[in-house]
């Protein structure tokens, strides 16, 4: 049944990870390594199965290659979760562990945080593997990639308003946030700076809704009341499938753009967006922020050249919007066409297989 899934999925390998004494049941998923290692976060989540946790990192890994693509990177794409709940099943073992898997392949995947991890669970990861990003700064890392994220999704933002609308000014449109984790409170941080006419946030942490609403005087609406409010742009920045067939008809906005993973729940979703007018920024185009940033961490990190990088994403999504034109199809299938033509255009020139060894010399093991 695995097997078949994958001919459907085109992953090249798929790791279960087991160790019993730290607790540890987590998935590996390489989807594509043609531009590079596989490079894509860790997350942790309490799955209510294994299937279902199986389903997650396919569907993530695939969109990791498609990300890193579209972003230019030179880099594949692979995921992995980890079966837990990051409130009360964390373990310098667990983690510790599951470096020893991603060590074990040898630099194929590339590891980094996502959902429901940090950078100090990276550091424990680090102790037994170099195949990993996002770690602290002490080690040539780059810290917590979120506020990359949400500052590449800003730029995500301005291109898709200016292909709406014509013009980038955050102030002259009401948004709807979704979700106030680290990169959804940055998110509101930089459009609060901007001027935005109207921010209204949710968010299951009612302590993150008035943080949101007491520092950006945005506005509180309930869990299921986002979809319902007058604004021009919904930014889902939670959860991947906040766009599917319960809310379509009660979104407002003329604009999705957010920094979710997976924002459509199925891709005749996207279709009929398009059907109504409705312009959709492709999510793995506008939040490569996170990814471009740590990418960077295999050359050498620096800051600044990090912050310019970013500035891309505006020029990705612009691209993304020129190709949905010519050919006359949806932005997410654009998304995904200029995602391919890259890979296939790279993978044409026979490049011998990296496998991220000297990306990693010199950075010091000892003493971790």
């Amino acid at each position: 049944m695995i097997f078949e899934t994958l001919d459907t999925t085109g992953h090249e390998q798929v790791v279960f990870c087991h160790n019993k004494d730290a607790g540890l049941k987590a998935i590996i998923a390489i989807h594509n390594t043609v531009l590079g290692p596989a490079l894509g976060g860790t997350r942790m989540w309490p799955y209510q199965s294994e299937a279902e946790a199986l389903n997650d990192v396919l569907r993530l890994s695939r969109g990791m290659t498609y990300k890193n693509a579209v972003a230019g990177l030179n880099i594949g794409g692979g995921k992995a979760v980890i079966i837990g709940d990051p409130a009360k099943d964390k373990s310098e073992a667990l983690f510790r562990a599951f470096g020893q898997f991603v060590d074990s392949l040898g630099g194929r995947y590339i590891t980094a945080e996502d959902v429901g991890i940090d950078v100090n669970d990276m550091e424990y990861v680090y102790r037994e593997t170099e195949y990993v990003t996002g770690v602290h700064q002490v080690h040539g890392g780059s810290g917590d990639p979120s506020p990359f994220t949400a500052y590449g999704s800003l730029q995500g933002l301005m291109a898709t308003l200016n292909r709406k609308f014509g013009d980038e000014e955050i102030s002259k449109y009401k948004f709807a946030v979704q979700g106030l984790g680290h990169v959804g409170m940055e998110y509101v941080k930089l459009l609060r700076e901007r001027g935005a006419a109207k921010i209204w946030v949710t968010d299951i942490n009612q302590a993150l809704v008035d943080k949101a609403a007491n520092e950006y005087g945005a506005e509180a609406v309930g869990l299921d009341e986002i979809y319902d409010v007058p604004a021009d742009v919904y930014s889902p920045c939670a959860l991947g499938g906040t766009v599917n067939e319960k809310t379509i008809d009660r979104i407002k906005a003329s604009v999705i753009c957010g920094a979710a993973n997976n924002q459509l729940a199925t891709n005749e979703i996207g279709d009929e967006l398009s059907r109504r007018g409705i312009l959709y920024a492709p999510d793995y185009a506008v939040n490569a922020g996170g990814v471009m940033n740590v990418a960077l961490e295999l050359e050498g990190y620096n800051r600044e050249r990090a912050m310019r990088n970013m500035r891309a994403i505006y020029h990705n999504l612009t691209r993304i919007f020129e190709i949905a034109e010519r050919d006359g199809i949806p932005t997410y299938a654009a998304a995904d066409r200029l995602g391919e033509e890259r890979i296939e255009a790279i993978g044409k020139l026979k490049l011998p297989q990296r496998t991220g060894d000297t990306r990693f010399e010199g950075r010091i093991r000892g003493g971790h």
